[in-house]
């Protein structure tokens, strides 16, 4: 059959100029004036025996190319980084090699091509350089934006621990995290046998270094383990800044690479410039870390203090026991050389290796390089690097015949600011803090608890921080807090909502409600596999200061007992009495109506009875003294108890948990070998755990002596009473 094809000439001109707007579209790589030819399937109407209907034909059209110049975003911010600097040693270190290449080791971080190689983003295996990388590359845009970058969301350490849970940061992770770590140290001094010889030299053992710039190690503290950790120590882990700064891209421009200082400014309003940041120093840091005196200075000065200190104690170890002086250059490898003439200071002759290292001195000098290749070191974890350094001099220290005076030197921060503490670090091994504990050990559950009226999970905190009292980081006011709950089910208030902040904390965990519910109707002497010691837990100072307003204390039935201590009305409450961040007595305060009073030791001394409450025949000691003999005394009744009515000797120690255990060898001391978790005292009467109750309660209540001296006298004196042991030359207040 005979067809008819006919298209308008209109719909011809509109075609027309549609391949001409293609063309242009798809010419970017050609040049002006050069003929492209471009295809496009474009519909057209056609005509047959019958109703019209659309089909598509192939159409070829020739135009003229126009180059289109694509547009890079932050190109200016990038090209002047160090990202991009083709001159840096960190880029043409290799150029003058045979052959002229950046070698596997190396170009992960030291080319873009080698970096979209161990992550994968070419196409092979993540997590290992296959090949070589050539010379001349920098880190261009591809290298960190590509498919592989994006799903990134951990990254594995030297130590080998991993940090997952990361977005964008990632990226910068993967290279800024340094070359060795602790693991690696201690491999390098076994396989030169001298795990157990430290302060023998060998030449199998040479001078680790961690690399540069390794910030991610800095900031994830012993999360990572970059720095040398000593055995039996504890470390800060990742230091917690402030929401929405505290990772790499939220203080650092990502393209600049330049820390955004105009937005440092929102809290630490004297910085105008990157040098001004050394001078930054928190009310969290309120201790003299370095021991020169200084307490104004900015943390930056505080470890540069304690590096020159830890270089003394690494010539005067290489001198007195290596027997070989050392010096060190910061700026040439292999950094540590012979001090020829043992004049303490990097001369032209002092060109030699250093290699009478032994452990001892190859962990210091580690650390030492840790704490001066990371240059943002005083923001990205300034606190760990003390403690590094610190340990590194301590350390040495006891091998020198005159060790170096640290008497001045503080190692951690006071209580609530110290992340390397056990109150913080407990749950590093799980990964999160639970919503039992989250409220006091994490730096978010309080704020969330005040808000909210709920505990959940945290994630494990390096201490608290600003927020975590403080609601506003530009005027620093803090959370409201009319009244708090207690364990016992009073709601208490100190009539000031900056020490009910306190309160929420410092209360502990149990009362005499609690204990009450778990004896039940048990008889005093009768034992109960369901009876378990209940630990009020720490510093419970508020419970005490309220006293039976709180029943933080068991109270016997029938007996009655002070409330709340009402102190002078200027120091009355947590804050007029203690310094908010450092936590310290206002002892100078003290002093204006307690004349003897100099230190916070005098303190204890204080009394204003003329009673002997606890028999010894000194009505002049202080009150403090009068509590520690009731409480010594109740330790002995409870293990005459225990092995003449429970037939099994009970010991006690405040640092090892369940804190009572059995006397297996029955000569009445807390033995090494006794203080095991199995060992735990398990034969509870009700009368042993009231006892236990109240002997703990004021174990960790510090201060109890002045937060309500009278009320712990009181629960003293009837845990006594109730064990039957004699007080009859004592006074109950």
């Amino acid at each position: 059959m005979k067809r008819m094809i006919k298209i308008s000439w209109v719909l011809g001109l509109i075609l027309l100029s549609s391949f001409m707007l293609f063309a242009c579209s798809d010419a970017g790589s050609g040049t002006a004036g050069t003929p492209v030819v471009v295809t496009r399937e474009v519909p057209v109407t056609v005509e047959v025996e019958g109703p019209a209907v659309e089909v598509t034909r192939i159409v070829e059209v020739m135009v003229e190319a126009t180059p289109v110049v694509p547009v890079i975003p932050f190109l200016d911010q990038w090209v002047n980084s160090g990202h991009a600097d083709k001159t840096a040693e960190a880029f043409v270190h290799w150029n003058e090699d045979d052959p002229a290449e950046v070698p596997e080791s190396c170009a992960k971080c030291h080319s873009g091509i080698g970096y979209q190689d161990f992550i994968g983003a070419d196409g092979s295996a993540a997590g290992v350089v296959d090949a070589p990388a050539a010379i001349g590359a920098v880190i261009t845009c591809d290298a960190c934006h590509n498919a592989a970058t994006v799903m990134m969301s951990s990254v594995v350490f030297p130590s080998g621990l991993e940090v997952t849970g990361l977005g964008p940061e990632a990226r910068c992770m993967q290279c800024h995290q340094g070359r060795y770590s602790k693991p690696g140290v201690d491999e390098a001094i076994a396989n030169a046998g001298l795990t157990d010889d430290v302060d023998t030299p060998s030449e199998d053992l040479g001078f680790a270094n961690i690399h540069y710039y390794a910030a991610a190690a800095t900031l994830y503290g012993t999360a990572v383990k970059g720095g040398y950790e000593y055995d039996g120590k504890t470390y800060d882990a990742k230091f917690d800044h402030v929401a929405g700064y505290d990772t790499c891209v939220s203080c650092h421009n990502p393209h600049t690479l330049e820390v955004k200082v105009a937005e440092c400014q929102g809290c630490h309003t004297n910085v105008e410039t990157v040098e001004d940041l050394k001078n930054v120093r928190m009310q969290g840091s309120l201790v003299d870390f370095n021991g020169n005196g200084d307490l104004e200075e900015g943390i930056y000065y505080e470890v540069v203090g304690m590096q020159e200190t830890l270089m003394m104690a690494i010539q005067a170890y290489a001198r007195q026991v290596a027997e070989q002086p050392i010096v060190y250059n910061t700026a040439r490898h292999p950094y540590f050389f012979i001090d020829a003439n043992d004049d303490g200071l990097l001369d032209d002759g002092d060109t030699e290796r250093y290699a009478s290292w032994t452990a001892r001195l190859a962990r210091a000098a580690y650390n030492y390089q840790v704490s001066l290749k990371d240059p943002g070191f005083f923001a990205h974890g300034g606190k760990y690097i003390i403690e590094l350094l610190y340990d590194s001099i301590e350390d040495l220290n006891s091998a020198l015949a005159e060790p170096i005076d640290m008497s001045a030197m503080h190692r951690i921060d006071h209580g609530h600011f110290a992340g390397s503490e056990e109150a913080f670090r407990h749950w590093d091994a799980e990964g999160e803090v639970p919503g039992s504990c989250s409220r006091c050990h994490s730096a978010a559950g309080l704020p969330l608890f005040i808000e909210q009226g709920v505990a959940i999970n945290q994630h494990p905190a390096n201490g608290l921080n600003c927020a975590t009292c403080h609601n506003d980081l530009a005027t620093f006011t803090r959370y409201e807090v009319e009244d708090v709950p207690f364990p016992s089910g009073a709601t208490l208030t100190l009539g000031e909502p900056d020490s009910n902040l306190c309160l929420n904390c410092h209360q502990g965990r149990e009362s005499t409600t609690s204990v009450n519910r778990l004896i039940g109707d048990l008889g005093a002497d009768e034992q109960s596999d369901r009876l378990r010691f209940l630990n009020v837990h720490y510093f419970a100072a508020g419970a005490t200061l309220f006293g039976t307003e709180a029943k933080g204390a068991y109270e016997f039935s029938g007996q009655v007992y002070a409330g709340r201590n009402e102190h002078v009305g200027a120091f009355d409450t947590c804050i007029d009495c203690h310094n908010t961040h450092a936590l310290e007595v206002e002892v100078l305060e003290c002093a204006e109506c307690h004349e003897n009073v100099e230190t916070a030791a005098d303190l204890t001394a204080i009394r204003v009875s003329e009673d002997d409450f606890d028999g010894d025949g000194d009505a002049v000691e202080g009150l403090a003294g009068e509590i520690a003999t009731m409480h010594e005394m109740l330790y002995t009744a409870m293990q005459a108890y225990a092995t003449n009515t429970v037939g099994t000797g009970i010991v006690y120690s405040s640092a090892a948990y369940p804190y009572f255990f059995a006397d297996g060898n029955g000569n009445g001391a807390a033995d090494a070998e006794e203080l095991d978790r199995a060992n735990g005292f398990n034969l509870w009467t009700p009368a042993l755990l009231r006892a236990a109750y109240n002997y703990q309660y004021v174990s960790k209540d510090p201060g109890a002596f002045a937060h309500n001296g009278r009320y712990i006298l009181e629960v003293l004196y009837d845990s006594l009473t109730s064990l039957g042991a004699d007080t009859t030359t004592m006074i109950r207040p």
